[in-house]
């Protein structure tokens, strides 16, 4: 079997020499149990994510010095051998500072009481990474591309030049010293890669670029300026990232050299004590399909799957002040409300990513060749609210429209009666009339190819292609699609879902591809899929499977679509409360879980008011959770089901200096209270292969 070929241009990556379009999410394998890792890469896959990229922490492995630890969740030579096995690739982003809210931002403690300064060109300093780089090039011995391995790439060092160390031409030879001591180790991989926002320095390396739709780590404590991310522009920057550390002023490198490549696009937002805003679903789907429009050949999110600081030797592991960072992180949680949360849970931003990862997936190729164009008409700064924003990618007069009228907690003006157009060289295509409210974000395509036909413009959004003996292209609308075609396909068909079909399909390849559409989730697994069903709703498919899942009974056809219906009963653990101890700024509570509280996981949902919650089973500490407004939930399945647990809430009050978008119930100025707790059940069920 011929090995794959990984390789650049300035424009997109490419495999086997094809244009290449991959969705990347971050997983830190450190911070996840090691019993769970490959569920959690295959949720991953479910979700559209080909290639993974995790941290290496150093204080994760050394956190004493010369005393290594890789073993357990630690153990880095056994998740690379994971990933393989799911069938995916892997970024390694090696550091030796990596930030990712750690402390100091991953490095050890002992490595910051010695007497030469860090992160600079120091030779002693430089024999300290030398010696780290090596002891990880050892784990992961023949796990590379070059030996068959999923290691694809390497990315060196985290926001160089931005975020502490050298600048100019020191940090630049600095990240080449990185980099050579890097590959001398034995990293020998297809891409090296660097962060680029914020005036970082590269070496030379392939820059990888960042976006959020908030910032906790700003240290204001009021409602921020627009994001940037949701306008169409050819500034590839974010400057609010890092901007804890200053307002970056731009990039280091040549744009028309490289790529427009992401690796911390924000998938969602890990809060700070002092900072809390709540990254939705539709936060985050817009921003990436802007990032689409403004001509990402590569969407890698920062981060894909939340998870739990380890426990230290000697320290709690989390950022905080008392180290010197600006910001206090949790102890243990960093759910990042990603679109895979701390507990495994796959949440609403996955499905609504989604659309774009099944997209890329099957239209990814020419869409990397297509350029970007902005329209005069379109607004170049973030705080127009009135104007409608739209980008036209194409190759020729192939491409696509994309228009965005969402901007996180602003109101846009309405576009009543709008007349879409894409001017060309020597046309102007026009769509037919829409609406287009506040908050609504969507692309749609002109001289498309559709297998043996060639569509002109249509009112709905291309999903996916279903391979089968007769290719289906699956577009989605909540308007009358107006295919106008230049020649209707013959043996191609069509299949239109309304969004919400969209957005809770998944794709499976059994004898042929088919199209499940659940509000649970589809997973690959080694003999099969597996549905996680909470609410043990129906399903449906396009077409007709070839064996009812497990769990499932055939309830006939309806318009198109086959109905299976779930076989089980809806089930809730009983959950009760007891409020143990009451001391002046805290309360200490006992929740007792009766009934049915296993299935695949049983999720304990806490709903309270206060300023933080500790989790304590079997009177150990081993979990918390800042505030947000929305329910704390916890994966009971990670600490063997206990039947009883204890939350400890820490009071609120009502002049504290935070920034929250929902603030709690107040008494008397103070909120601390456990108001209510539930007990989720999911259940697994199956498609056998």
């Amino acid at each position: 079997m011929n090995k794959t070929e990984y390789s650049v241009n300035e424009k997109y990556l490419l495999k086997n020499g094809e244009p290449w379009f991959p969705m990347m999410g971050e997983l830190h394998f450190t911070r996840y149990p090691k019993q769970y890792w490959k569920e959690s890469l295959y949720k991953m896959k479910a979700g559209g994510i080909e290639i993974v990229s995790t941290y290496v922490f150093w204080l994760h492995h050394e956190e004493i010095e010369k005393e290594y630890d890789f073993t357990g969740q630690r153990d880095l030579r056994a998740f690379v051998e994971t990933v393989r096995d799911c069938g995916m690739t892997l970024f390694l982003r090696v550091g030796p500072w990596c930030h990712g809210e750690v402390r100091n931002g991953g490095m050890p403690d002992w490595l910051l009481k010695k007497d030469y300064e860090l992160r600079t060109s120091n030779e002693e300093y430089l024999a300290e990474v030398t010696r780290y780089y090596k002891k990880i090039a050892e784990q992961v011995e023949g796990l590379y591309h070059k030996d068959d391995g999923p290691i694809i790439g390497l990315q060196i060092e985290n926001e160089y030049g931005h975020c502490g160390g050298l600048q100019g031409e020191e940090g630049e030879e600095h990240m080449r010293r990185l980099t050579a001591i890097a590959k001398d180790a034995g990293m020998i991989v297809p891409y090296y890669t660097a962060t680029g926002w914020g005036g970082a320095v590269t070496g030379g390396l392939i820059p990888v670029m960042g976006g959020y739709c908030e910032a906790p780590w700003d240290q204001r404590l009021t409602e921020i300026e627009p994001s940037g991310n949701y306008i169409f522009t050819e500034e590839r920057n974010d400057h609010n990232i890092g901007s804890d550390y200053g307002f970056g002023t731009g990039i280091t490198f040549d744009i028309t050299k490289y790529p427009f490549l992401t690796a911390e696009l924000g998938g969602g937002l890990q809060v700070t004590h002092h900072r809390r805003p709540v990254a939705y679903p539709k936060d985050i789907g817009a921003m990436s399909m802007v990032k689409l429009g403004c001509g990402v050949n590569l969407l890698g999110y920062y981060m894909y799957h939340g998870g739990t600081n380890p426990e230290g030797k000697l320290t709690t592991l989390q950022e905080s002040r008392e180290t010197g960072y600006p910001n206090d992180l949790p102890v243990y949680s960093y759910d990042f409300c990603a679109p895979i949360r701390e507990y495994g849970q796959m949440s609403g931003t996955l499905k609504e990513i989604k659309l774009l990862a099944m997209f890329v997936n099957d239209f990814g190729s020419a869409l990397c060749e297509m350029k970007t164009y902005l329209p005069k008409s379109n607004p170049l700064y973030q705080t127009n609210l009135s104007d409608l924003r739209t980008s036209v990618r194409r190759n020729g007069n192939r491409g696509f429209l994309f228009v965005n009228n969402y901007q996180r907690r602003y109101q846009m003006a309405e576009h009543n009666g709008e007349v879409l157009k894409v001017e060309l060289e020597n046309e102007v295509i026009s769509y037919s009339e829409r609406n287009i409210a506040n908050g609504d974000f969507f692309f749609l395509p002109f001289y498309m190819k559709v297998g043996d036909g060639e569509l002109k413009s249509a009112m709905a959004t291309p999903l996916c292609i279903l391979k089968e003996e007769n290719e289906t292209y699956v577009f989605y609308t909540d308007q009358e699609p107006m295919y106008n075609w230049v020649k209707e396909p013959v043996h191609t068909k069509v299949l239109t879902l309304t969004r919400e079909e969209a957005v809770n399909a998944w794709k499976i390849s059994l004898d042929k591809e088919y199209l499940v559409i659940t509000a649970g989730e589809v997973i690959e697994c080694e003999h099969g899929y597996d549905i996680l069903n909470r609410n043990r709703e129906s399903l449906k498919s396009y077409p007709k499977l070839p064996v009812e899942p497990v769990g499932y009974r055939y309830a006939g056809e309806e318009k198109g679509f086959s109905v299976y219906e779930c076989v089980d009963k809806v089930q809730e653990s009983e959950v009760s409360f007891t409020l143990l101890k009451e001391e002046e700024d805290k309360k200490l509570y006992e929740i007792e879980i009766s009934g049915e509280a296993e299935g695949e996981d049983c999720f304990l949902r806490i709903h309270f008011g206060g300023d933080t919650a500790k989790l304590f089973v079997d009177d150990s500490f081993v979990g918390d959770w800042f505030y947000t407004g929305e329910p704390w939930e916890i994966g009971l399945k990670r600490y063997g089901f206990p039947r009883k647990v204890k939350i400890e809430i820490t009071a609120l009050y009502k002049d504290a200096p935070r920034f929250l978008e929902t603030w709690p119930e107040f008494k008397d100025g103070v909120a601390c209270e456990l108001y209510k707790a539930q007990g989720i059940i999911e259940k697994n069920y199956h498609i056998k292969k």
